[in-house]
């Protein structure tokens, strides 16, 4: 017995297996996660190291470079790249796409483990590994605001609150806090003060840190009882500070303040952040690689109502970004458009066959093999993405080729006088092996995207399993659910007269049909004028394959614009903040933008005092141009304010490296030598600035801060019974 002979004999096994196929096709598509792209992260994780008070050459000597060297051990290590600033090292570790992130992990902290000995003992914490990449755009941002608050306390809700809670969801790598306001009691000394009572501004500190503690008091132990002992060596506010005695002069006590200012402040109060023109506390949310975006959103959507609930009715949490709704909406854009696919296909069938049981039986393999597809999808991990639902939809026209192929066989077979069945039977029998050929043609051409490498490959692996799936399962079904439903469905065709719909058809089929005869009777007539104007063709192709603008993807609108901004090297805060708020007041001036962020100082991905960023969230797309557009629209306008520099970019939606740049290429400079590095990257961009074609060049070298070198006199010091610790101190403390 032939294998369709064996579907079209038992119909109701046929429609048995038929429905497994939807039924497992439909539950796997409510368990398919969505996304806007298929999962191709490189492993990556970034350490940070702190030393507060180290300059970035010490950094990058003491700190960074001990940590490197055990890092370039690590097997599938592919780039390593460290930025050094003021007291802070970041190192990101990227590897290849065959390490899993939690083995580079256990690896990075072997390795962090063996480099402990080599770095500095004074270093307050040892350093830190997140698996995040820091190039990664954040895929939610929250602005947690408060019109009656003080920051310090809005930050208590935003950093210990919101943040603690969310960073422990799944897939969250970390939560960046912005403009953090750490509660703090600052001491401000009058060095007049000082030096009338004889005291140093060390012998201040540490009367401080003495009289400021909190350690385990013990238990009182009775015959009958025992008692917790409490002690108050805790200061909590500035009020508790003022009367604090730090030393005797004359017999009677100085306190702290008789020597200076004591307030309630925060700890670092040189970086700051707003939400539009309002201070807030603003928290960036970035996923850890290789998770699914939505589902990390989702999660963190679910906790907010309670967080709501926690704080207080004058604390404001506003959602200013949130990277799954444009994903969403990218995917129901293309969902729609495989619906319309599908339509367009069964209306082209019934335009050509005019017969609503002939448009039917092919039709139904589209869903079948679009639906059992899911099945696959679901088995290999994938996702619903732009590029497999692309392939549904490029599989479209092929899945029905082979069903109007097996149905055109078994109408022949009626036209020849045999009984439906019968013609089911042979008509199936005589283009089985022509389908199954078609089938695995089609499926093979994809082969080749299996053996790509690298990112590319991995892109494309799903694209090219979920359209080779599709067609192999409308090869299955054009075999067996196709016959089938011929024998038990199909008429024998008979004369009858036709509407005038039909007859109007008709005369244009047969009109298409004899300039197609024309056309290709001068076709055969004229083969040498035929092979020159394809091979012309051929030159063309090739001529515009070398002009024509190559990328790796296209730039996708999510309605967001990241801006860097960029003043001159050793800007105070102050002038810092004004350069700040006067690119914020130009960009809540455009029409199309709905909400903005903004922050400066060396805070988070921020390591310089001179840098600060702006994000912005424009209104829908259907009410603006293309963000490209209105970038090139803001770019002059931003250009405008002294003293300071923006660069704008639409951030792409693969972002390769390890890096988060101020433009979307970067090239970097190596060399053993420092100092000649130092001086050929300066001559190099400004080579680059006189290119034509290129905007915002610039680099991430900065030398050029002020300084103040201290030469200790050592031998003077020491007559005056100051050590060189002490100064450094002085410093450190001021």
């Amino acid at each position: 017995m032939h294998f369709t002979e064996l579907f079209i004999r038992r119909p109701v096994m046929t429609t048995l297996v038929m429905l497994a196929i939807l039924l497992f096709g439909a539950m796997s598509y409510r368990y398919l996660p969505v996304s806007d792209l298929p999962n191709v992260d490189f492993p990556t994780i970034m350490v940070t190291a702190n030393l507060p008070g180290a300059s970035p050459e010490t950094m990058a000597s003491a700190v960074a470079t001990p940590l490197e060297r055990q890092f370039s051990t690590i097997a599938g290590l592919d780039s390593m790249s460290s930025t050094n600033a003021l007291g802070l090292s970041q190192i990101t570790l990227q590897f290849n796409l065959s390490r899993s992130l939690d083995g580079a992990a256990q690896d990075v902290q072997a390795a962090i483990g063996k480099a402990s000995k080599q770095l500095p003992p004074d270093m307050p914490t040892p350093p830190v590994y997140q698996k995040v990449n820091p190039a990664d755009q954040p895929v939610l941002y929250l602005a947690v605001t408060s019109e009656t608050l003080p920051l310090s306390a809005v930050n208590e809700y935003a950093d210990t609150l919101m943040a603690q809670r969310i960073s422990m969801i799944n897939g969250v790598a970390q939560v960046q806090v912005f403009g953090e306001q750490k509660y703090a009691v600052r001491v401000q000394l009058d060095p007049q003060a000082l030096a009338s009572r004889g005291l140093g501004i060390n012998e201040v500190a540490e009367a401080v840190r003495k009289e400021n503690v909190n350690l385990p008091t013990g238990t009182l132990y009775g015959t009958h009882q025992a008692v917790t002992v409490q002690a108050t060596g805790q200061l909590t506010t500035a009020e508790a500070y003022r009367p604090l005695i730090v030393a005797y002069r004359g017999g009677q006590p100085v306190r702290l303040s008789e020597i200076g200012r004591v307030i309630n402040s925060v700890s670092n109060d040189k970086i700051a952040s707003w939400y539009k023109t309002s201070r807030a506390i603003v928290l960036a949310i970035q996923r850890q690689p290789g998770t699914n975006t939505i589902e990390v959103v989702d999660s963190i959507n679910k906790l907010l109502p309670t967080i709501r609930n926690q704080v207080p009715a004058s604390v404001q949490i506003v959602t200013l970004y949130d990277r799954s709704v444009t994903i969403r909406e990218s995917v129901n854009d293309v969902q729609f458009t495989l619906l319309l696919a599908l339509g367009l296909v069964i209306m082209v069938i019934f335009l050509f066959l005019r017969n609503f049981s002939a448009t039917v039986i092919p039709s139904l393999a589209l869903p079948l093999s679009i639906i059992g597809t899911f099945s696959v999808m679901y088995l290999m991990n994938y996702s619903l993405d732009n590029l497999s639902l692309m392939a549904l939809i490029l599989c479209v026209g092929f899945v029905v080729d082979d069903a109007i192929v097996v149905l055109e066989n078994i109408v022949r077979h009626m036209e020849m006088g045999e009984a439906p069945f019968t013609a089911a039977i042979n008509g199936s029998r005589e283009i089985g092996f022509t389908i199954l050929s078609m089938t695995l043609s089609l499926a093979a051409v994809f082969i080749p995207v299996f053996f790509l490498g690298g990112i590319l490959g991995r892109l494309l692996h799903e694209f090219a399993v979920t359209i080779a799936a599709a067609i192999l399962v409308s090869g299955f079904v054009s075999l067996t659910l196709t016959p089938m439903l011929c024998s038990r469905f199909l008429r024998p065709p008979r004369e009858e007269r036709h509407g005038r719909l039909y007859n109007a058809t008709e005369r244009i089929f047969q009109g298409m049909l004899h300039v197609y005869d024309r056309t290709l009777t001068g076709v055969l007539r004229h083969q040498r004028f035929t092979m020159i104007i394809s091979v012309l063709l051929l030159v063309l192709t090739l001529y515009l394959l070398g002009i024509i603008p190559k990328g790796f993807l296209p730039s996708e609108d999510t309605g967001s614009i990241f801006t860097f901004t960029e003043a001159a090297q050793g800007i105070s805060f102050e002038a810092m903040v004004k350069e700040q708020k006067a690119l914020s007041a130009i960009v809540g001036q455009n029409p199309y933008v709905k909400n903005w962020m903004s922050a400066v100082g060396a805070s988070g991905p921020n390591v310089a005092g001179n840098t600060g960023r702006l994000f912005i969230r424009l209104i829908p797309r259907n009410q603006r141009p293309g963000v490209e557009e209105i970038i090139q629209q803001m770019r002059p306008q931003l250009a405008t304010v002294p003293g300071i520099r923006a660069f704008m970019q639409n951030l792409p939606p693969i972002r390769l490296g390890g890096m988060l740049t101020k433009s979307l290429y970067q090239l970097t400079l190596q060399s053993p030598d420092i100092k000649d590095l130092y001086h050929q990257a300066p001559l190099l961009e400004a080579k680059m600035r006189t290119l034509p074609g290129l905007i915002d060049v610039t680099s991430d070298l900065q030398i050029k801060n002020p300084q103040v070198n201290v030469v200790i006199n050592r031998d003077k010091a020491a007559t005056l019974g100051v050590t060189a610790q002490q100064i450094e101190d002085f410093f450190f403390y001021d």
